[in-house]
């Protein structure tokens, strides 16, 4: 049987016939921490084959962040039609109430980045001298 026909017959078969025994998952992780504590790039080296062979599984199915991070925001459905209305108009308020607290903290830093740009444009601009001693910034007589 040649290659292409395995290919054809049985694909899965075919790319995992060059990978050697088929272990347990455990296993496999087991020899790898083992590889990491003898030399680093052992165990580099058999975590790579692990994800290259797809050994370690795949997390197509259970790692679909988006779908988690909306279920996290919307919550699971209580049953109750009223309280889901109610919560969903909380978040939605909650939302709102913290867009307007970073616009108003922005606020906030913009004016005192303002005020102290001020301070420093009246010091440069003659702020100094106009105490009445003559001296200067650094603290010398000023000529």
């Amino acid at each position: 049987m040649t290659a292409a026909s395995m290919a054809r017959e049985n694909p899965a078969r075919h790319g995992r016939a060059w990978t050697g025994p088929s272990l347990p998952k455990p296993a496999w992780i087991a020899i790898m921490v083992l590889g990491f504590i003898v030399f680093w790039p052992i165990g580099l080296a058999i975590l790579g084959f692990l994800l290259f062979t797809g050994r370690l599984g795949s997390c197509a199915d259970s790692c679909d962040w988006i779908s988690v991070k909306s279920k996290m925001r919307r919550g699971a459905s209580s049953g109750n039609a009223a309280f889901d209305e109610y919560r969903e108009e909380a978040l939605r308020r909650l939302d709102e109430e913290r867009r307007e607290f970073a616009m108003f903290m922005e606020r906030l830093r913009r004016a005192k980045d303002q005020a102290e740009f001020d301070q420093f444009m009246a010091e440069r601009n003659g702020g100094f001298n106009g105490g009445g001693n003559g001296d200067g910034p650094n603290g010398k007589p000023s000529a």
